[in-house]
């Protein structure tokens, strides 16, 4: 099948604005790759320091010319999904043994989890977190003692901080081995629809902890299709990681198994051997245009947006929102999973999942077949899935027909003609507005607006009743340079109460949203900012917004903003605890939403 022509001319625009920048990347990554192994450059004395603790692969490492892969690992156990990370480096390096090679880990990498720090202070690190990962990878790689890195990583900031890292030691191949996500709990809707009895007062907190504790019960990632679950269908999609290892549980053999085997796969496609694939070659214009469609047609996270510019900006490669809607536009909506469905990322992957969606978004011209992934030429290994034999991993042909249809369908008959995500414009600057989980009476709200500072006095003023009309809730001052851009999930039980009770509501925003919001229409990653003097700063309560995901507008209906004000904010509470006195640095130095939000690239 030909490749689609809009994907072929998104692509197209993509190569043509990062040519200057993609050239001076790749000219730097060749050059790092022609000095050779690092090892070999060091002197004795850095080696004996290098393998000191390395017991039985002390004198491989000091006198072979195998290659060493570097862990980095982003283990704790706090994070459900991250916890399974613990056995991972023992598993790496028996399976480098026995491919005659070592392993070590390189150096671990925090991670920070959102689901505790929803709706609080330490969630306005959570952003610049992803920057502090991509750091703390670059510190553990500047050994130089390693031929290809495996990367531990799930989570919402954590996949791309580890990309930007894995991007800027380019030169050396880059295999990403996931968890897996948790067995099935207490469906999702359920566990959504005691959040918002509890948002109404309806019950109490009791009860919201049993379900809350019912549905996160166990390792492994969280079973909604939020960012951490978008992560791994990117990997997936943009080639970093194994066929079908996205959604297979923790602690079973299968994962297990997929483990070894990405740990004997880095040592395979070194510098050292005849299968040389550095991640600079995978992190290609092609590879991100794929985890672009593969965002839309699985209706992915909205944080994707912002990270993705970000991975990319590290291998060179500039992406615009432009790109994203145009991608949108011509990617059917293949899957319903919660918070687009009732399945959970359980009932996905036994619909088929990720090896059923890139076969028929193959078969559709929708993908590009031309790239380099850690396990060949293009993406046809990735319509395979995994399977034990004699002991053995081997990838076996996945049936080409959808197991679920209420969950996964064709291309050729979506849930959606078109993906998840609109670029909104207009006089109050430029957002992004998830819909592929709004219902379309709410794809266009024009209605008063009421301004809002921060989360609690949202929820301050729907606990007093305020809300009785059609309300655009504008929440301010919630842009990177404010205070770190924190998830406003914690205001989707409240405004989803308001839509069920027959109000049209949107949320106005410089902030983010959750992977996991989706029932509300949302216009959020508002640029420019307010606290950078953008439109949104310039808003009075009463003033009519007009949020139109069909055609991509967002605008004060009737307001001349150039004749206004913008209003500031005293924000020095936000520069101190929980951390966030450490941050400064961050919060002056940020850049836009539109461009990734990020400091270090």
């Amino acid at each position: 099948m030909p490749l689609n022509d809009t994907i072929a001319r998104v692509t197209d625009r993509i190569v043509e604005r990062s040519k200057d920048r993609r050239a001076t990347y790749l000219d730097r990554m060749a050059r790092a790759a022609d000095e050779g192994p690092k090892r070999a450059h060091l002197t004795c004395g850095n080696q004996a320091h290098a393998y000191a603790a390395m017991g039985e692969d002390q004198d491989k490492l000091a006198t072979g010319t195998q290659a060493n892969i570097g862990i980095v690992t982003a283990y704790n156990d706090m994070l459900s999904a991250h916890q399974p990370f613990e056995r991972f480096p023992d598993i790496i390096r028996d399976a480098a043994r026995k491919a005659g090679s070592t392993a070590q880990v390189a150096g671990g990498v925090p991670a920070m989890c959102d689901g505790v720090t929803q709706g609080q202070v330490g969630m306005e690190l959570s952003l610049f977190s992803r920057d502090v990962i991509a750091l703390a990878t670059g510190v553990a790689l500047s050994h130089n003692t390693f031929d290809a890195a495996v990367y531990l990583g799930v989570c919402d900031k954590i996949v791309p901080g580890l990309i930007i890292g894995a991007a800027t030691f380019g030169y050396i191949p880059a295999v990403f081995l996931p968890a897996g996500p948790m067995t099935s709990g207490l469906p999702n809707d359920e566990k959504a629809r005691v959040r918002q009895q509890f948002a109404a007062g309806e019950v109490g907190r009791d009860a919201l902890m049993e379900a809350e504790m019912a549905s996160y019960h166990g390792p492994g990632t969280c079973t909604f299709y939020g960012t951490a679950n978008t992560n791994q269908m990117l990997m997936e999609f943009m080639g970093l990681h194994l066929p079908g290892a996205s959604f297979v549980n923790p602690n079973t053999p299968l994962r297990d198994a997929l483990t070894r085997a990405g740990a004997t796969r880095a040592t395979e496609i070194t510098n050292l051997g005849n299968d040389y694939r550095p991640a600079s070659q995978v992190l290609d214009e092609k590879a991100f245009v794929n985890g672009i469609v593969g965002l839309m047609a699985t209706g992915g996270s909205t944080n994707l947006l912002i990270h993705l510019p970000a991975m990319a900006r590290a291998a060179g490669v500039l992406l615009d929102l432009e790109d994203f809607a145009e991608i949108s536009s011509a990617t059917p909506l293949m899957a319903k999973v919660y918070p687009n469905g009732l399945a959970d990322v359980n009932h996905f992957h036994a619909a088929g999942g990720l090896t059923y969606m890139i076969g028929e978004l193959l078969d559709a011209g929708l993908l590009h077949d031309d790239t380099m992934t850690v396990m060949g030429e293009g993406l046809k290994d990735y319509v395979k899935e995994p399977k034990i034999r004699n002991d053995e991993i081997v990838w076996e042909d996945a049936p080409r027909e959808t197991q679920n249809d209420k969950i996964l369908r064709p291309a050729s008959n979506p849930f959606q003609k078109t993906g998840g995500m609109a670029d909104l414009q207009g006089n109050l600057g430029r957002a992004a507005m998830k819909i592929s989980a709004v219902k379309e009476e709410y794809h266009v709200i024009e209605a008063p607006c009421r301004i809002f500072e921060d989360q609690p006095s949202v929820k301050e003023a729907f606990k007093n009743g305020e809300f009785t009309e059609d309300t655009v809730v504008v929440v301010r001052f919630q842009g990177p340079s404010a205070n770190g851009m924190p998830e406003l999930h914690s205001l989707t039980p409240t405004l989803a109460v308001l839509l069920d009770r027959g109000l049209k509501v949107a949320l106005v925003t410089d902030g983010r949203m959750s992977g996991a919001s989706g029932k509300v229409p949302a216009a959020i990653h508002l640029s420019p900012e307010a606290h950078l003097g953008g439109p949104l700063a310039k808003l009075r309560d009463g003033d009519i917004l007009r949020v139109d995901a069909t055609k991509g507008t967002i605008d004060a209906v009737g307001v001349d903003l150039d004749s206004r004000e913008a209003v500031t904010r005293d924000l020095t509470d936000n520069s101190h605890g929980v951390g966030r006195e450490l941050f400064e640095a961050f919060r002056q130095n940020v850049g836009l939403a539109s461009q990734g939000a990020a400091v270090v690239v």
